[in-house]
């Protein structure tokens, strides 16, 4: 379909919006986890509202909601874009300094502030189809928050051209931009109800061409370890330590598979990803992944039983193990509309890209959100490297994802 020429404010936006520390915290109690995303959260509603939309509010929880009405004469389904605001704990988010390396010619990237690290092509296989594109990585101290700032900016970005184009006719547009994606807990106060809407997309995949309708199932698994616990210069035969204990079930574990950094593609894992304790008790944290609920139990079970078998060498030693449901595989959901899917494959291709039907090796808000009666799969933003020093994204794929998200757009209002 033939559009109007697109004004781009999408890297405007973009490097406005990696200016705002928003990092999430893992073992915060509030919600938000962090104030700090609020401040993000007031910019764009005020963003949303010198762009004339209706409906905008940011809420008590830190979500911002907003709508572009439509402008047909028929009904069609109302469509939501979603992204979020937080980044990820794992990496600093604070003070962020982005470099554009233009027209870049395959070679590898340096990082000014950290003459250490570097973008290695042979590493970073996506490199090859940028030749001639603008990447936009930080100094090296940083990572960037392209995951989820680059969902943003092109979803306003793409709400701008709507606007910018009264004449080119859309149905009922919904946003939102939630907190704590990067926590799990995203939706935990979404209110799917007010959102009001028939299907929605998170902006939040990676690679140019992506749509993906799969995520992980996740569980979080926690084994609460319990010793005995003495004065160590009167403790012969009498201290059993906990740490020792939790160090021995962790060492059990496959050395070359069940790990993130032995599998890939449709391969789960088990992941102990936090220790905390002293002598007398011990926690050890698990996350566990899979594409399907029963390979998850399965992994479940795992933990569970190496773990049981080393208790039974520390009689005096107690073991409680706990699972909590995180989310699952949208997938579940999403087979049953298969239209939300093709719509985003034909967007995708009217870009003049060839679609890349994917599983993501993780969750998005729509991994939730599906199973809360909205049907949402993912697109991609054209970030790479997520959660990391050397997170990068280009100009022209950032570009095509504000394309196919108007495309998207257009092809529902068909209906």
């Amino acid at each position: 379909m033939a559009l109007p020429e697109i004004r781009h404010t999408v890297v405007d936006r973009f490097l406005k919006y990696i200016t705002f520390d928003t990092q999430s915290a893992e073992e915060s109690k509030t919600f938000p986890s962090t104030e700090k995303q609020k401040i993000l959260g007031k910019y764009l509603k005020d963003e949303l509202l010198q762009m004339g939309l209706n409906e905008v509010e940011f809420d008590e929880f830190g979500y911002v909601y907003a709508t572009l009405e439509s402008n047909l004469d028929k009904k069609v389904p109302t469509i939501g874009l979603i992204a979020h605001m937080d980044t990820s704990p794992d990496v600093s988010g604070a003070n962020v300094h982005a470099v554009i390396h233009r027209n870049y010619q395959g070679n590898e990237i340096t990082f000014p502030g950290n003459p250490d690290l570097k973008l290695i092509p042979a590493e970073n296989p996506a490199l090859k189809n940028q030749i001639g594109h603008d990447i936009i990585t930080t100094d090296g101290t940083t990572l960037l928050g392209a995951d989820n700032k680059a969902g943003i900016a092109e979803i306003f970005d793409a709400i701008y051209f709507f606007i910018q184009h009264p004449e080119i006719k859309h149905g009922k547009i919904r946003i939102a931009i939630t907190p704590d994606e990067e926590v799990g807990m995203g939706t935990r106060y979404f209110d799917v109800k007010k959102f009001g809407c028939d299907y929605a997309y998170t902006i939040d995949g990676e690679t140019l061409g992506e749509v993906e309708n799969e995520t992980f199932c996740a569980d979080s698994l926690t084994l609460l370890v319990s010793g005995v616990n003495l004065h160590p210069g009167y403790a012969k035969n009498k201290l059993v330590n906990s740490l020792k204990i939790a160090a021995e079930i962790i060492e059990q574990l496959p050395k070359d598979s069940l790990s993130p950094e032995t599998t890939e593609r449709r391969e789960g894992y088990v992941h102990p990803h936090q220790i905390q304790g002293g002598v007398e008790e011990t926690i050890v944290k698990f996350l566990i992944r899979d594409f399907k609920v029963e390979g998850l139990k399965e992994k479940e079970q795992i933990v569970e039983k190496l773990a049981r078998e080393v208790m039974i060498r520390h009689p005096q030693a107690r073991l409680e193990v706990k699972v909590d449901e995180s989310y699952r595989n949208m997938l579940y959901v999403l087979e049953k509309y298969p239209e939300v899917i093709e719509k985003a494959v034909q967007a995708i291709q009217a870009a003049g890209i060839t679609p890349i039907r994917g599983a993501i090796r993780g969750g998005t808000d729509g991994s939730r959100l599906c199973y809360e009666g909205l049907p949402t799969p993912n697109i991609f933003t054209g970030g790479h490297n997520f959660h990391s020093k050397t997170e990068w994204i280009s100009i022209q794929d950032m570009k095509k994802a504000v394309e196919v998200i108007i495309n998207l757009i257009l092809i529902w209002a068909e209906e």
